[in-house]
């Protein structure tokens, strides 16, 4: 076993978030296309908006290294739907209609019990915590504000920010060149057995597995420590035995 931790990377979304979101719902394309009527855009359907948001999605992100782990960033595409028919493509109005359709898309959204808490018991023992998330920085900073987490992390690395996604080594290279950390002493808390704890095992870094997802293995074979649920106490407990 190297040295103790002193960074604990967290994955988000069905670690410290519960949601569900439905992208393919009519109401969500609805919500976006009523948003961006309001700014001055005007779609006939949700057909023809979708359609378009894939083209501008294509356009926006054509210059970006393509790799096998390729993320998109969607923000762009929401300026250039509102480009498309002359309206105000400000990256203001882009994340005001951005946001229109997470909402739209939203059907749960709740922090874990003990979240918080959890992050901030970690804090209090000498740990950074940052967030290496696949998400969509037009979505996910606001809903860190949502969910009062906009100040408890140390760093926040979003896959649509670095142009890749777990479980891609090159993200967990990133994280811890950012965190100047050795990837002995990091250890990743995520509810993805492929792209939150095997893609950390690769990149050296210990996992510790939240099994809060049905559509996930109940066990981890390369995490460190697997429970059931969203256990932090868990979690701290096996924290705690690398740091004394």
């Amino acid at each position: 076993m190297a040295g103790k931790y002193s960074t604990v990377f967290f994955d988000l979304y069905g670690t410290l978030i519960d949601i569900h979101t439905e992208e393919n719902s009519e109401a969500a394309w609805t919500a976006l296309r009523v948003a961006l009527y309001r700014e001055g855009a005007q779609y006939q359907d949700n057909e023809q908006l979708r359609e378009q948001f894939n083209r501008e999605v294509v356009r926006a992100n054509a210059t970006r290294t393509r790799t096998e782990w390729f993320e998109p960033d969607f923000l762009p595409a929401y300026r250039g739907l509102l480009q498309a028919c002359w309206a105000d493509g400000s990256i203001e109005n882009a994340r005001k209609v951005a946001w229109a359709f997470r909402r739209g898309s939203t059907t749960k959204f709740n922090l874990f019990p003990g979240a918080l808490d959890f992050l901030e018991k970690l804090k209090a023992r000498g740990l950074r915590v940052a967030l290496l998330s696949n998400a969509q920085a037009c979505y996910t900073r606001p809903e860190l504000q949502l969910a009062g987490l906009d100040d408890a992390f140390d760093e926040v690395i979003l896959s649509s920010d670095e142009g890749v996604r777990k479980p891609s080594n090159e993200l967990f290279r990133r994280a811890l060149i950012r965190l100047d950390v050795d990837p002995r002493e990091a250890v990743m808390i995520g509810n993805d057995a492929r792209n939150d704890i095997l893609g950390a095992y690769v990149a050296g870094v210990d996992g510790i597995y939240l099994h809060t997802d049905d559509a996930n293995p109940e066990v981890c074979d390369s995490a460190v420590c697997s429970l059931q649920g969203a256990d932090y106490a868990g979690a701290l407990d096996y924290i705690d035995k690398r740091l004394r």
